[in-house]
């Protein structure tokens, strides 16, 4: 798979153009849905996305791993976000991956997502800070909230549908719990 990791896209212009559209530096989110929600996470984070092959279970592993998979030769525990976040699990279905991430202790992870939608260019402008959008009660591995303002285009030059918000994820605190 392609590597991932542009890291930001800068553009020096005003928050928002004559069409409404905010404008400025952009950070690339890659999109992924869990239990029927949208979650992002940096791109400059996400070194590979892997359909999921067979699972080796780990015994008394914690109960968010779901088991190690080989990786080009190389071991990574695979790790379910649905669990690690209480969500609501469901059987996997044909269209989970597996993102491979760099842990802060400089392992390679796999964590187990639903699917992979597609990669959104935020400006800041349409991102609001978890403890502003939320309330003061967050969890710590959510990083804020973005609203994308303006329509993906579809290979086909449609507009694609957007989600109303989309729940941008701090991998790295979701690591470390």
């Amino acid at each position: 798979m392609a590597n991932l990791s542009r890291r930001q896209a800068r553009i020096p212009i005003s928050k928002r153009n004559s069409r409404g559209q905010a404008t400025g530096p952009r950070t690339e989110y890659l999109a992924f849905t869990l239990a029927g929600d949208t979650y992002a996470a940096p791109v400059s984070l996400v070194r590979e996305i892997l359909k999921p092959p067979p699972l080796t279970p780990v015994p008394r592993a914690p109960d968010s791993t779901m088991g190690i998979v080989s990786v080009r030769g190389q071991l990574v525990t695979v790790i379910d976000l649905r669990r690690r976040m209480r969500l609501h699990e469901g059987a996997p279905q044909r269209r989970a991956r597996i993102l491979l991430v760099d842990a802060a202790n400089g392992e390679t992870l796999g964590l187990f997502v639903d699917e992979v939608q597609q990669v959104y260019r935020l400006a800041d402008s349409e991102i609001e800070h978890a403890a502003t959008a939320l309330g003061g009660d967050v969890a710590g591995y959510i990083a804020g909230i973005a609203r994308p303002m303006h329509g993906a285009s579809a290979p086909d030059g449609t507009q694609e549908a957007q989600p109303r918000v989309i729940i941008l994820l701090d991998l790295q605190a979701i690591l470390a719990s």
